[in-house]
C-alpha cells in the first residue's frame, strides 16, 4: 500500500523543483502551489483512494477470492488526475493502448438463417497448454456497439496469451463487418445466439476448461443467459463488468442533461450507424426514416429493438433484460465488478441484496472508475484495475476452480 505521508513529501519536493525555476519567483506563489498540492494528496488518499466493497454472503467463495483474486481486496488508487467517472469513462478509449492481436474469423450459420461472426485467438504458441484440446477458453463479449477491436478486448485478450488460454470474441448480428442474411440484430434479452456459439465452442473443444466474460451489454446478456440456464451450461464460471443491472435506470441516468450530451447522443448515432450499412435487408420490417429519427437510446430501442423482438411495449423489453431480475437463478460462480459512479449502471440500481441471496455470485463494487474506466497509475496506458481484476479471476477459477465448484 501507498504511504501517504511519503507521497505527499514527494509531491511537495517535486512542487518545489518545479517552481524554484522561477515560476512564480516569490515564496507566496511557493507556499500556495505546495498547500494546494498536500491538500489534494490527502483528500485523494482519504476520500478517492479505497478498497472495494466485497459482496458475497458465501464464506468459501469470499475466501478463494480472497487467496486467489486479491485485486479484489486491495485498494484501488484511481489515476489522480481523472478519477471521476464521466472523465474515466471519456478518456479511456482515448488513452489506453490497442495490443496487436491476429484473429483468425469464423462465421457460423443460426437456426434462422443469420450469421454470426467469431474472432478466435487461438493461442498456439501457448507455453502451458500446449495441448489445443485441453487449452482454457475465454469467450469474450463486448458491449453494445462494440466487436473484437475494442481496447478493453484487446487487453483481456493480451492478459489470456501471458497464461496460455485460448480466446474467442463473440461478435454481435452485422457488427463486425458481415452481412446481415436475415433482417434480425440483437439484443440484451435475448440469449439465443450466445447459446448457439457456446454450444459450438464447447462442441470443438469438449475437454477444454471453458469460461466467458462480458463487458457492459455483454455483461448483461451473460447474466442474462446464465439466469436463465443456471448449473446448466458447459461455462464453469463468468466475470462480468460495467452491466446495466437496471435499464430502468440505466436509461433514465443517461437522459440526465449532461450525460445526454457526453453519452447518449453520441451512443445512438452509433446505434443507428451500426444498422445502416443493413437498410435495404432492415427495411423490409420498420420504418428506417423514424428509426434515424431517434435522438436517445430509449428513443431507438422503442422504434427498433423491441419492435425486431416482438415486445409489446419498451417496458416489456426493459424489464425482460434487465440482468437484476435473473440474478437470483445464476448457478456457476460470478464475479461482477462495477463501479458506484458509472452513468450507464448507477450505485443505487445495483441489487445488493439479491447479489446477497446466491452463493455463487460475488459483487466487487469500487467508488470510482466509471463505466469500463478503472483507470489506474499516473499515466494509464497499458493495465487497468479491470484488467487485473479480469486476470486473476479466470486464472483462479482455471487453475483452482475445483476448491470452489464443490460448493
Amino acid at each position: 500500500a501507498m504511504d501517504w505521508k511519503v507521497l505527499t513529501r514527494e509531491l511537495s519536493l517535486y512542487l518545489e523543483s518545479q517552481v524554484r525555476v522561477g515560476l512564480f519567483g516569490s515564496g507566496v506563489g511557493l507556499s500556495l502551489v505546495l498547500g494546494f498540492g498536500v491538500a489534494y494528496a490527502c483528500y485523494y488518499l482519504n476520500s478517492i483512494a479505497k478498497k472495494p466493497q466485497l459482496v458475497a454472503s458465501n464464506d468459501r467463495f469470499c475466501r478463494f477470492l480472497e487467496e486467489y483474486c486479491p485485486v479484489v481486496t486491495e485498494t484501488y488508487y484511481p489515476t489522480i488526475w481523472c478519477w471521476e467517472g464521466r472523465v474515466q469513462t471519456l478518456l479511456r478509449p482515448f488513452i489506453t493502448s490497442r495490443p496487436q492481436v491476429q484473429y483468425r474469423n469464423e462465421l457460423i450459420k443460426t437456426a434462422d438463417g443469420g450469421q454470426i461472426s467469431l474472432d478466435w485467438f487461438d493461442n498456439n504458441d501457448s507455453l502451458y497448454y500446449p495441448d489445443a484440446s485441453t487449452r482454457p477458453t475465454v469467450l469474450l463479449l463486448p458491449g453494445l456497439t462494440g466487436t473484437s477491436k475494442e481496447s478493453y478486448i484487446l487487453h483481456m485478450i493480451h492478459q489470456s496469451e501471458t497464461l496460455g488460454y485460448r480466446c474467442v470474441v463473440f461478435n454481435n448480428r452485422g457488427i463486425a463487418g458481415e452481412d446481415l442474411l436475415t433482417p434480425r440484430t440483437y439484443c440484451a434479452a435475448n440469449t439465443e445466439d450466445l447459446e448457439a456459439v457456446i454450444h459450438h465452442v464447447h462442441s470443438l473443444h469438449p475437454s477444454a476448461p471453458f469460461m466467458a466474460a462480458g463487458v457492459s451489454m455483454g455483461g448483461m446478456l451473460l447474466l442474462n443467459y446464465l439466469g436463465k440456464t443456471g448449473r446448466d451450461t458447459p461455462l464453469m464460471a463468468a466475470a462480468i463488468f460495467s452491466a446495466g443491472w437496471n435499464v430502468f435506470e440505466s436509461v433514465e441516468s443517461l437522459e440526465k442533461p449532461l450525460n445526454w450530451l457526453l453519452f447518449n447522443y453520441y451512443l445512438t448515432t452509433c446505434l443507428q450507424s451500426s444498422i445502416s450499412r443493413h437498410r435495404q435487408m432492415l427495411e423490409k420490417l420498420f420504418d428506417m426514416d423514424l428509426v434515424m429519427k431517434a435522438r436517445t437510446v430509449r428513443e431507438f430501442d422503442k422504434q427498433f429493438t423491441s419492435v425486431m423482438f416482438g415486445y409489446r411495449s419498451i417496458d416489456d423489453y426493459y424489464e425482460d433484460a434487465s440482468p437484476c431480475r435473473k440474478l437470483k437463478s445464476v448457478g456457476i460462480p460470478v464475479l461482477c465488478l462495477n463501479s458506484v459512479d458509472d452513468v450507464f449502471s448507477p450505485g443505487h440500481a445495483i441489487p445488493v441484496e439479491t447479489a446477497k441471496q446466491n452463493a455463487n455470485v460475488a459483487l466487487v463494487l469500487t467508488s470510482c472508475g466509471g463505466h469500463i474506466g478503472f483507470l489506474e497509475g499516473i499515466w494509464p496506458r497499458k493495465c487497468t484495475y479491470m484488467d487485473r481484476v479480469f486476470k486473476q479471476f479466470v486464472q483462479a477459477m482455471f487453475e483452482h476452480g475445483n476448491k470452489i465448484l464443490s460448493m
